[in-house]
């Protein structure tokens, strides 16, 4: 369960490797895209797709084991447990967003997302 706060704090820490992840992505993307159409990439070939992939699988493993839900990668959009006014919430994050400014509760899901209420 994190704070707000908590929840910040943790998303400033991962920030570097979450970008680093939207390079991997895109590069995946790109790839695999080149590969299908040409057989061919300036990004490589197969090899360099298995170690993408590995390296995109490895971020997300480590984000969840730092407490952030993966919720989907493409766009990336974390949350994070927490607590609003006695209520159990998500802190949410989806890539794009400066820092977590919205939340939802557990049961609405992200078309429940709101933005978190100033002062809190």
């Amino acid at each position: 369960m994190y704070g707000l706060d908590d929840a910040r704090t943790t998303l400033a820490a991962l920030r570097p490797r979450l970008d680093d992840l939207i390079v991997v992505r895109a590069d995946l993307a790109e790839l695999r895209a080149d590969l299908s159409r040409d057989g061919t990439s300036r990004l490589g070939g197969l090899a360099e797709v298995k170690g993408l992939e590995a390296r995109l699988y490895a971020d997300l493993e480590h984000f969840a084991e730092q407490g952030a839900q993966i919720k989907g990668y493409a766009p990336l959009l974390l949350d994070f447990p927490g607590e609003l006014d006695g209520v159990p919430v998500l802190w949410c994050w989806l890539e794009g967003d400066p820092e977590i400014t919205w939340y939802h509760r557990l049961d609405a899901g992200f078309a429940g997302r709101r933005p978190i209420p100033r002062p809190l």
